[in-house]
C-alpha cells in the first residue's frame, strides 16, 4: 500500500499536466484533489489547486485555500495568485498591500500593480509603472501595455484635466484610437475626437471581420462602447436628438457591460431633465445593476447619484431626495451640489427662508466655496422680491464685488430700486479699488502710468450713469479724468462741454476751443453709394429717361392736376327725381333723428288664448292697423299692387316718415291690448 501511493500520485501528476496543457482545468482539479488526499500539505498540489480554481473563476475559494494554508503557501510563493484573487474580488486595497509586501517584484506583479493603481485612480503612479514595464520588458504583450498606457493618459485628461503628453504611440488598433479620442474629449476637442472614433470603428470592423467565427451581432456589441462615446460627443455639441437615438440603439443591443449601460442611462436622464420623467425612472434602474460600482470611476458614480437626487426632486419624492443628497454630502462635505439640491427641494416646498439659512451655514463652514453659494442666495432673494438684500449679499463677495459684471449687475438692481446713491457708491468703490490695485502694481515707479482699459471703462460708465440721473457735477470730474487720459478723445470732450454748459457755460466755451475744426472732421462720403448700400432704410429711386409726357409733367409741376372723371353712381330702384331725398339717408338707422327702436313682439300679436293651433275670434278686432283711423304705413317690400294703387306714396329712402309720434302711440296701445290676451 505504501508503494502504491507514490505510483498513484505519479499517474495523477501526469493527468494534471496533460489537462493543464489542454486547458481542461476542471478535470485537472479533480486529479489535484486526489493528490491532496494522498499528501494534504503538498505545496505544489496546493499551488496547482489555486491555479485551477482561478482559471475556473472560483476566486473566493482560491483565496480561502491560500489563507487556510498560510504556513505552507507563504507570500513569496503565491503572492501573485493571492493579489490577483483580491483584485478580481474587488478588494483593491488588499491587493495593493499584498503586492507591496512581496519580497520579489516579478513582471507579473508589476503588471497587476499597474492595474491596481488604475482602479485606485492613482494615475501618475500608474503612468510611471507602465512606462517602466514598457521600457524593461520585451514580449508579445507589448501592444496591450501600450493600450493600457494610453488609457491612463485618457483618464488623466478626462478626470484630472491634465493636458496629455504625446506618447508617440502608433494608433494601429481600435483600442488605441478609442483611448486617443477619450483624451481629446477631455481637452474639449470634440470634432477631432469624433474623427478618431470613426477611425476606431473602421479598424474594429476590419479586425473582427477577419475572424470567421465572429458574427455581425458580436461586432455591434464590440462597437457599442465606441458608439456610446460618439453619442456623448453629440450630446456635448447640443445634438440631443441624434444622441438620444444612438443611446437607445445601444440599449436595444443589451450589452453585457453594466458600466456602459449605466453611463448611457445616466446620459439619457440628463437629456430628459424634468421632462419625460417616466422614461427616466425606467432608465435609472440600469444604474442600480450589480457590479456597477466596480466598473465606473468615482466621479462617474457621483454624477449618477446627483442625477438620482434630482430625479427624485422632479418626481416630488421629497424624502428620497433629502436622503440621497444627505448621503452625498456625507461622502463629499465640501461639494456644492448636495447642498444646492437640498436648497432647491426646500424652495419647491415654499421654505425659502430655510433654504437661505442652509446655504448660509454651508458658506460659513466652507469659505472656499462661499462665492457660488452666495450667488445662489442672492438669486433666491431676488425671486422673493428682496432686491436690496440680494445686493447686500452680492457686495459681500470680496473676490467678485469689483468685477465689471458684478458692478453692472449691482448698478442695474439699485437702479431698479431707484437707489441712485447706492449705485454711484458701487461705481466709486470699484474705481478706487482699481486705482489702489494699479498703485500696488506700479509701486516705486514715478513716471505717468495710463489706466487699464477696465478702469477707464468703469469711469466712463459711471460718468454716463451720473449724467443720465442728473448728477452733472459728479459726472464732470469723471469726464475730466477720462479726457486727461486721452486728450484726443473728441467724444469725451463733447460730453464734458455738454455737462459744463448746464453748470458753467463760460467753462464750456473755453473747452469748446479744443474741439477740432469742421474741416478736419469732414469725411469723404459717397452719398449715392451709401443710400444704395445693403440695409439702407431709404433708397432714392434712380432717375429714368424722361419721355415727352414726363417732361411736360416736370415742366408743369405748378399747374393744377387734371381731375379724374368720376363714374356715375347707381340710383336705387325706387328712386323718384321729383321727391327731395332724405338728408339723413347716409346715417345708420340707429343714428337718425326719427329712429324709435325696433318693433318688439311682432309675433306676439298672433298668439292668443285657446288650444294649440287655433285662432281667437276677436283677433281682427284687436289689430289696430285695420282700424279706419290708422294712417297708411310704408309699403311692404315686394307688394307691387300696393305701390301701383297709391301713386302719391313717397319712397321710404327719400322722405322722413310722417306720424312717427302717432305710430309710437299706437304701438303702446297694441302692447296694452296684447297684455290683456294672457301674456
Amino acid at each position: 500500500a505504501a508503494a502504491a501511493g507514490p505510483a498513484a500520485a505519479a499517474g495523477l501528476w501526469s493527468e494534471v499536466n496533460r489537462c493543464g496543457q489542454n486547458g481542461d482545468f476542471a478535470r485537472a482539479l479533480k486529479s489535484v484533489n486526489k493528490i491532496l488526499q494522498i499528501s494534504k500539505d503538498d505545496v505544489t498540489a496546493l499551488q496547482c489547486k489555486v491555479v485551477c480554481l482561478i482559471q475556473n473563476g472560483n476566486f473566493k475559494e482560491a483565496l480561502g485555500i491560500i489563507n487556510t494554508h498560510t504556513k505552507v503557501l507563504t507570500s513569496d510563493i503565491i503572492a501573485f495568485e493571492k493579489a490577483y484573487c483580491e483584485y478580481r474580488l474587488n478588494r483593491i486595497e488588499s491587493a495593493l498591500k499584498t503586492i507591496q509586501s512581496a519580497s520579489q517584484q516579478t513582471d507579473k506583479l508589476k503588471e497587476l500593480y499597474g492595474q491596481v493603481l488604475y482602479r485606485l485612480e492613482r494615475y501618475d503612479d500608474c503612468l510611471a509603472a507602465y512606462r517602466d514595464l514598457i521600457r524593461n520588458s520585451q514580449d508579445e504583450y507589448e501592444e496591450e501595455r501600450k493600450t493600457n498606457l494610453s488609457a491612463v493618459v485618457a483618464a488623466q485628461s478626462t478626470w484630472e484635466k491634465v493636458v496629455p503628453e504625446d506618447l508617440g504611440l502608433r494608433e494601429a488598433t481600435y483600442e488605441l484610437c478609442y483611448n486617443s479620442a477619450c483624451a481629446l474629449i477631455g481637452q474639449g476637442k470634440l470634432n477631432e475626437a469624433m474623427k478618431k472614433l470613426q477611425k476606431a470603428e473602421e479598424l474594429c470592423r476590419q479586425s473582427l471581420s477577419e475572424d470567421s467565427d465572429v458574427t455581425e451581432e458580436d461586432i455591434e456589441a464590440e462597437l457599442a462602447i465606441i458608439h456610446g462615446q460618439m453619442a456623448y460627443i453629440m450630446q456635448l455639441q447640443g445634438r440631443t436628438e441624434d444622441a438620444l437615438q444612438l443611446y437607445n440603439q445601444i440599449i436595444k443591443l443589451k450589452p453585457t457591460d453594466v458600466g456602459l449601460l449605466a453611463v448611457i442611462a445616466n446620459n439619457i436622464i440628463t437629456i430628459n431633465k424634468d421632462q419625460n420623467v417616466f422614461d427616466s425612472k425606467k432608465k435609472v434602474k440600469l444604474t442600480n445593476a450589480e457590479g456597477v460600482e466596480h466598473k465606473l470611476s468615482k466621479k462617474q458614480l457621483q454624477a449618477i447619484e446627483f442625477n438620482k437626487a434630482l430625479l427624485a426632486m422632479y418626481t416630488n419624492q421629497a424624502d428620497q431626495c433629502r436622503k440621497l443628497s444627505a448621503s452625498l454630502q456625507s461622502q463629499s462635505p465640501e461639494h456644492l451640489l448636495p447642498v444646492l439640491i437640498q436648497a432647491a427641494q426646500l424652495c419647491r416646498e415654499k421654505q425659502h427662508a430655510k433654504a437661505v439659512g442652509l446655504l448660509q451655514d454651508f458658506a460659513d463652514q466652507h469659505p472656499a466655496n462661499a462665492a457660488e453659494i452666495k450667488l445662489t442666495m442672492a438669486q433666491l432673494k431676488i425671486a422673493q422680491g428682496s432686491v436690496t438684500k440680494a445686493c447686500m449679499i452680492l457686495r459681500s463677495i470680496e473676490e467678485l464685488q469689483h468685477k465689471p459684471g458684478m458692478v453692472s449687475a449691482l448698478v442695474t438692481m439699485y437702479s431698479h430700486e431707484e437707489d441712485i446713491d447706492s449705485a454711484i457708491e458701487v461705481f466709486t468703490q470699484a474705481i478706487q479699488w482699481y486705482q489702489q490695485f494699479q498703485a500696488r502694481t506700479n509701486y516705486g515707479c514715478c513716471v505717468f502710468q495710463p489706466k487699464s482699459p477696465v478702469h477707464l471703462s468703469l469711469i466712463r460708465e459711471a460718468a454716463n450713469f451720473k449724467l443720465k440721473h442728473g448728477r452733472k457735477k459728479e459726472a464732470i470730474s469723471d469726464l475730466e479724468e477720462l479726457w486727461k487720459q486721452n486728450p484726443k478723445d473728441v467724444h469725451t470732450l463733447a460730453q464734458l462741454i455738454s455737462a459744463y454748459s448746464l453748470v458753467d457755460p463760460e467753462k464750456a466755451k473755453v473747452l469748446s476751443k479744443h474741439l477740432p475744426s469742421s474741416d478736419t472732421l469732414s469725411l469723404k462720403v459717397d452719398v449715392d453709394a451709401l443710400e444704395n448700400s445693403h440695409g439702407a432704410t431709404y433708397v432714392r429711386k434712380k432717375a429714368g429717361k424722361l419721355t415727352g409726357d414726363n417732361q411736360q409733367k416736370e415742366q408743369g409741376q405748378g399747374e393744377v392736376k387734371k381731375k379724374k372723371k368720376k363714374k356715375k353712381g347707381k340710383l336705387p330702384k325706387n328712386y323718384d327725381p321729383k321727391v327731395t331725398p332724405d338728408p339723413e339717408r347716409w346715417l345708420p338707422m340707429r343714428e337718425r333723428s326719427y329712429y324709435r327702436g325696433r318693433k318688439k313682439g311682432k309675433k306676439k300679436e298672433q298668439v292668443g288664448k285657446g288650444t294649440q293651433g287655433s285662432t281667437t275670434a276677436g283677433s281682427s278686432e284687436l289689430d289696430a292697423s285695420r282700424t279706419a283711423s290708422s294712417p297708411p304705413t310704408s309699403p311692404r317690400p315686394g307688394s307691387a299692387a300696393a305701390v301701383s294703387a297709391t301713386s302719391n306714396v313717397i319712397p321710404p329712402r327719400h322722405q322722413k316718415p310722417a306720424g312717427a309720434a302717432a305710430t309710437k302711440k299706437k304701438q303702446q296701445q297694441k302692447k296694452k291690448k296684447g297684455s290683456k290676451g294672457g301674456w
